[in-house]
C-alpha cells in the first residue's frame, strides 16, 4: 500500500498490481515478506518502493513488467495534477485512480520524516544539553534532516504530524525545532526500549505536547528559588562552623532540594500519605535538614561532637543517620517522611526501603499501591557499579516484592571518589542497568531548576499511571572532593578548573526570576538573610550549656517493645491447647473438593505408592498417631500465630514447597495448575500470612524483608536460604544492618532467618552457614543464634520470636536430613517455650557419668545412635540449643547434677576454626563455670568446610563419634 500521510498510512490499504511471474521478494521492518510484486506497500517497505521507483527512472526493462506498467501509469497521470498535492485526499490505485510521481515523492518524504521523528525519540538523548559543565558530548547525525536525505529546499515543506501532538500540518522546520526542544534542550529522555505501545504513546503525548517543559506560576518560581538559596546557605553555613569536618556537602547539586519537595508536594496532590526515603552520604545533612524537619541545632550539636559520653562504644556518623517527621503542604495535607539510616555500602539501603514500604502498604490494606512511596536518591557511580541495583530493580514486578513503583533519582556528580566515567561503567549511562526494566530514564540539567519540575511531574505521573519504577538522572557536579578535605584537582583538574569558574545554581536561576519579574533584588536577599539568622540562632542553641540531646526512642508500632539485654526478659508460654493444635491440623491437610494435588502429596491409595503421602501423614500426626516431623512443627507455629492475629511473612528461595521437599506451604493443582495455601485460608479472622518464592537473589531479597521487619513489630518475617552457605552473599546486610542496628542507630528488628545447615556429605558448599559469622559478631545480646533440634523445638522458637516483647533478629540453623523425621509428640506443643539446653533424654544415673558430651544439632543423633550401640551407660549427652545469648545459668544448673570435675566435650561436626568451638572456647575457657574440664572435638582446621565425597565424609564422621564415644561394632558400609 502507498500511503499518503501517516494517518493514511495507518488506516487504509491501496492496492497494487501483482505480477504472478515476478519473483521479486522483499521484506520490511515488520518481518512480512511477499513473493512476487506485492499486493501493498506500507510504511515499512517505502524504502524498497524508493529504490524500486528510482531504477525505474534509470532504466525502465530494469523492474518488472508490472512494476513498470504501474510507474508508467503513474507517469502518464502526472499531467493531471499540478505539483501541488493534497496529501490526505491522494487518489488510491485500486479504485480506479492512479497515484502520481508526486504523491509517490510526498509519500517517500513522508516516510523519512517518520523517520527522522523516530530518531529523536530514540537518540535525543544523546544531543541533549543535560550537563551542566558543557563537556563534548557524542555527534548524532541521524538527527540532522541531510541524513535522512533532506535539503535545505525542504525545510519550508509541510508535512504530516498527526500521530504527534500539536498542528496535524508543520513544516519541515518546524518540526526539527519542535523535535529539538522536545528532546535536546535540558532533558533527554530514553524511553523508546520500552515494548509496551500504550505506555510508549502516552509518554510521547505528554513530552511533545508541551515540547518536555513545565508552565511554572510565579509562586511555584519562587518556592523553587527559596529552596535552593536555603540548600546554599546551609552548605556555606556547615563549611564556615565546621570547616575541618566532613559532611559529604551537596554543593553542585543542590536542585535536589527542590526536587524532593517537588516530589513531595505531587505526591501529596497524588493522595499518598507516606513517602520512605533512601539515600547515600552524598547531601544527606542538607535533605534532614531542608526536607525532613531535623532540627539544625541537633545537626550541630552532632558535628560539635558535645556528648562523647552518650556514644561510648555506639552510635553512627552523622551523615548515616535517618528520621521521620510528617510534612505539611500550604493546605494542610499531611505526608509522613521516613528516611531510612544507612550505613557506608552506600546502594544496599535500597531493597530494605523498598521492604519498609511494602510493610507499611500491607499495614494499610493498600492492594493499589497508591499511598506509601518509595523514593531513593542514588549516586551515578554506585548506580552504575553496584550488583545490588540490578538485583533491587529485579524485585520491581515481583508479585512477592512489588510496591507499585520506585522513583529512582540520581544525583550525577559525573565522578565517583576519584573515579572517572571511563574507568567507573561499561555503558553511555550510569543509569543503563535500569534498562533492563519497561520504564523510562529522564536525563536532566540540574542547573535548569524548571526543566527539573517538568521531569519530577512527569516521572510522578508515569509511576501514578503505570505502577512502574522510573529514574530521574540529574547531572550536576560536586563543588568539592569526595569529603571537604580532599582535594579533587589531583585527579581531575580539566573537570574543576570548570567547575572553579561556575556561578551556583540558585544565583543562576535568581537572574533568571530576576529578568521575568518574579521576584525583587530585595526579596531574594530577604530570603537567605532569614534563613541565615536562623541558622545561626540554632547554632548557639546547639553550643549552649542547657541544651538537652533527646534519644529518638521507641515510638509509633515500636512502642512497648524492647531491645538491650535478654537477661530479665520475662519467659512466655508458648504453647498452644492441644486440641487447637489437632484441630489445626486437621485444617493444613484439608483441601477444596476439586483440588487435585500430587499424588506423592496426597494419596488415596497408599498401595499404589507404598507410603501415605505429605498430607496423610500430618492427619496421622493430629490423631496422635504418629510423631510429627519440622515441616508440621513449623507450620502449626505460622498456623497458630496466623490465628492468633500475628502477621506471618516467609519469603525465600523455593520457600513454597521447600528447598527439601518438606513444607509444601502451598500446593498445585495438576490438573489445573492452580494454587492453593491451606494456611491462608484457617479462619475467616485469621491475620494475613504469605508463604512467597523469591527470586535468585540473597543479598536484595534478605534487605527488602530485613526492611518488612522493620514495620512489622507485631508479626513473624521471616527469611529462607536455599542452603545455608547462600547466606554469605548477602554478609553486608547482615554486617551493617541486622546486628548492628540497635547499637548504631537504636533501631530493633526481629527478623529471622532460616538457614539449613549440617554435614551431610553433600560438598564445601552445601554443608555449612557459618555458624561461626554470626558468633563472631555476637555481642551485647544484639542477636538470637539458635540450632533446634526437634519439631517441638522450632515450634516454640518460632512462637516465642513474637510472643515476647524483646525484639531481636533472630539466626537458626535448621537441618536438612532431619526434616522429614517424626521426632515430636503432639504433647510437647501444648505447654512451655522454647528450651535453650536439652537435657540428656535417656535416665543415665548421674553418678555413674565419668563424660560429658555437650553438641548442638544434628550430630546429637549420630552420639546418640553410637552411644546405644556400643551401651554406654556413663557418658552423658546434652544439646546446646541457644548458642547464643548463652544459656549459662541454664547449663550450670544441669552440669551440677554432675559430679563436681566431670569433663565437659562439646562435640561439632565442623573443622576446628568454624562452627561454635572457638567462640564456646573463648566464652568458657579451659574450665567450664569453674568445676567441669572443658575441651572439644571437631574435624581438623580447613580452609574449606567440608570434603566433596561422601565416603570421605563418612570416615570422617567415624572418627568423631569414635574420638567421642569409641570405635563403632558394625562394618561401616561402602557407597
Amino acid at each position: 500500500m502507498l500511503l499518503a500521510s501517516r494517518a493514511v498510512r495507518e488506516a487504509e490499504v491501496i492496492d497494487l498490481p501483482q505480477d504472478e511471474e515476478s519473483s521479486t521478494e522483499f521484506q520490511g521492518d515488520s518481518g512480512s515478506s511477499s513473493q512476487g510484486d506485492p499486493g501493498g506497500v506500507d510504511s515499512s517497505n517505502l524504502s524498497y518502493v524508493e529504490s524500486l521507483y528510482l531504477e525505474y527512472q534509470k532504466s525502465p526493462e530494469s523492474v518488472t513488467p508490472a512494476w513498470r506498467d504501474y510507474f508508467r501509469n503513474l507517469s502518464a497521470a502526472q499531467a493531471a495534477h499540478d505539483g501541488e498535492i493534497d496529501v490526505f485526499r491522494a487518489p488510491r490505485p485500486g479504485n480506479g485512480s492512479v497515484v502520481s510521481p508526486v504523491e509517490l515523492d510526498y509519500a517517500i518524504l513522508q516516510e523519512r520524516v517518520d523517520r527522522l521523528i523516530r530518531n529523536y525519540r530514540v537518540m535525543g538523548h544523546y544531543a541533549a544539553d543535560i550537563d551542566p559543565l558543557g563537556q563534548p558530548r557524542v555527534k548524532v547525525p541521524e538527527l540532522e534532516p541531510a541524513n535522512c536525505g533532506f535539503s535545505p529546499a525542504d525545510m519550508q515543506r509541510q508535512f504530516s504530524t498527526m500521530a504527534s501532538s500539536g498542528p496535524s500540518l508543520r513544516t519541515l522546520g518546524e518540526i526539527v525545532l519542535w523535535l529539538r526542544n522536545t528532546y535536546c534542550r535540558s532533558i533527554g529522555v530514553q524511553f523508546m526500549h520500552i515494548d509496551d505501545l500504550p505506555v510508549r504513546e502516552w509518554l510521547q503525548r505528554r513530552m511533545e505536547a508541551t515540547e518536555n517543559r513545565i508552565e511554572l506560576t510565579v509562586e511555584e518560581q519562587r518556592r523553587i528559588y527559596k529552596r535552593l538559596s536555603d540548600a546554599v546557605v546551609f552548605e556555606e553555613f556547615i563549611l564556615k562552623k565546621f570547616d575541618n569536618a566532613k559532611s559529604f556537602s551537596l554543593e553542585g547539586a543542590e536542585t535536589l532540594i527542590p526536587l524532593l519537595e517537588l516530589s513531595i508536594y505531587k505526591a501529596a496532590d497524588q493522595g499518598f500519605e507516606e513517602i520512605v526515603l533512601g539515600m547515600a552520604h552524598r547531601g544527606r545533612l542538607n535533605v534532614l535538614a531542608s526536607i525532613m524537619g531535623k532540627a539544625p541545632r541537633a545537626i550541630f550539636r552532632e558535628f560539635a561532637d558535645l556528648d562523647p559520653e552518650l556514644n561510648t562504644g555506639r552510635g553512627d556518623v552523622k551523615y548515616h543517620l535517618g528520621y521521620s517527621n510528617d510534612w505539611y503542604s500550604g493546605d494542610g495535607r499531611k505526608v509522613h517522611l521516613s528516611l531510612c539510616f544507612n550505613p557506608s555500602h552506600l546502594e544496599f539501603v535500597n531493597p530494605v526501603a523498598m521492604g519498609r514500604v511494602r510493610s507499611k502498604q500491607d499495614r494499610r490494606r493498600d492492594a493499589d499501591r497508591d499511598k506509601v512511596l518509595c523514593l531513593l536518591i542514588h549516586g551515578d557511580a554506585a548506580f552504575a557499579g553496584e550488583g545490588i541495583i540490578q538485583e533491587s530493580l529485579n524485585l520491581n514486578q515481583l508479585e512477592a516484592t512489588r510496591i507499585g513503583g520506585t522513583i529512582h533519582v540520581i544525583v550525577n556528580n559525573q565522578i565517583g571518589f576519584t573515579t572517572g566515567p571511563a574507568q567507573g561503567r561499561s555503558t553511555a549511562y550510569a543509569t543503563d542497568v535500569a534498562k533492563m526494566l519497561q520504564i523510562p530514564i529522564f536525563h536532566v540539567n540540574g542547573e535548569d531548576p524548571e526543566a527539573v519540575a517538568q521531569v519530577v511531574r512527569l516521572a510522578m505521573d508515569f509511576r501514578q499511571e503505570f505502577h512502574r519504577d522510573v529514574v530521574i538522572d540529574m547531572y550536576c557536579y560536586r563543588l568539592r572532593g569526595h569529603n571537604e578535605q580532599d582535594e579533587p584537582a589531583f585527579t581531575q583538574p580539566l573537570m574543576y578548573a570548570k567547575i572553579k569558574s561556575r556561578k551556583k545554581v540558585g544565583q543562576s536561576y535568581l537572574h533568571q526570576l530576576l529578568k521575568m519579574g518574579g521576584i525583587t533584588e530585595d526579596e531574594a536577599e530577604r530570603v537567605q538573610f532569614v534563613h541565615r539568622q536562623q541558622l545561626e540562632s540554632e547554632y548557639e542553641v546547639a553550643r549552649g550549656p542547657g541544651y538537652e540531646h533527646r534519644w529518638d526512642m521507641l515510638q509509633g508500632l515500636w512502642r512497648g517493645y524492647v531491645g538491650g539485654a535478654e537477661l530479665g526478659v520475662p519467659e512466655v508460654d508458648t504453647g498452644v491447647d492441644p486440641a487447637k493444635l489437632a484441630e489445626t491440623l486437621e485444617l493444613l491437610t484439608t483441601l477444596p473438593n476439586d483440588f487435585h494435588p500430587h499424588p506423592k502429596i496426597f494419596n488415596s491409595d497408599p498401595k499404589r505408592i507404598g507410603l501415605p503421602g505429605l498430607l496423610q501423614r500430618r492427619k496421622a500426626m493430629a490423631r496422635g498417631e504418629q510423631l510429627l516431623d519440622w515441616g508440621a512443627g513449623e507450620v502449626l507455629a505460622y498456623a497458630t500465630l496466623s490465628m492468633e492475629g500475628y502477621r506471618v511473612r516467609l519469603h525465600g528461595q523455593d520457600a513454597e514447597r521447600g528447598t527439601f521437599n518438606h513444607r509444601h506451604a502451598v500446593l498445585h493443582d495438576v490438573e489445573t495448575g492452580k494454587t492453593y495455601m491451606p494456611l491462608a485460608n484457617l479462619s475467616p479472622t485469621q491475620a494475613p500470612i504469605e508463604i512467597l518464592n523469591s527470586c535468585l537473589c540473597e543479598t536484595a531479597v534478605l534487605g527488602y524483608e530485613y526492611g518488612y521487619s522493620l514495620d512489622t513489630p507485631d508479626g513473624l518475617t521471616c527469611w529462607e536460604a536455599q542452603f545455608g552457605d547462600f547466606v554469605n552473599v548477602a554478609q553486608v546486610i547482615i554486617d551493617q544492618f541486622i546486628v548492628s542496628a540497635e547499637d548504631k542507630w537504636n533501631r530493633l528488628n526481629s527478623l529471622v532467618m532460616l538457614l539449613p545447615h549440617g554435614f551431610e556429605g553433600a560438598g564445601p558448599e552445601h554443608s555449612s552457614a557459618r555458624l561461626e559469622r554470626f558468633l563472631l559478631m555476637a555481642a551485647e545480646d544484639n542477636i538470637q543464634i539458635a540450632n533446634p533440634t526437634t519439631p517441638a523445638q522450632i515450634f516454640h522458637l518460632l512462637r516465642r520470636q513474637v510472643l515476647r516483647k524483646w525484639r531481636k533478629p533472630l539466626v537458626v540453623m535448621t537441618p536438612k536430613s532431619l526434616l522429614k523425621v517424626p521426632l515430636s509428640p503432639l504433647a510437647d506443643f501444648a505447654s512451655g517455650t522454647f528450651r535453650r539446653v536439652l537435657p540428656d533424654a535417656q535416665s543415665v544415673p548421674p553418678d555413674t557419668v565419668k563424660k560429658i558430651l555437650l553438641c548442638s544439632g544434628k550430630v546429637y543423633f549420630d552420639l546418640v545412635k553410637r552411644r546405644t550401640e556400643l551401651e554406654r551407660t556413663d557418658v552423658a549427652i546434652l544439646r546446646l540449643e541457644q548458642l547464643y545469648p548463652l544459656p549459662n545459668q541454664l547449663l550450670e544448673e544441669y552440669l551440677s547434677a554432675y559430679p563436681e570435675g566431670t569433663p565437659v566435650t562439646f562435640v561439632q561436626e565442623e573443622p576446628e576454626n568454624m562452627g561454635a568451638w572457638r567462640f564456646l572456647r573463648i566464652m568458657w575457657g579451659e574450665k567450664l563455670f569453674g568445676r567441669n574440664p572443658f575441651d572439644g572435638i571437631y574435624r581438623p582446621a580447613s580452609a574449606s568446610p567440608a570434603t566433596g565425597s561422601h565416603e570421605s565424609h563418612d570416615i570422617e564422621q567415624d572418627e568423631l563419634l569414635t574420638q567421642a564415644i569409641g570405635p563403632s561394632t558394625k562394618p561401616r558400609k561402602s557407597h
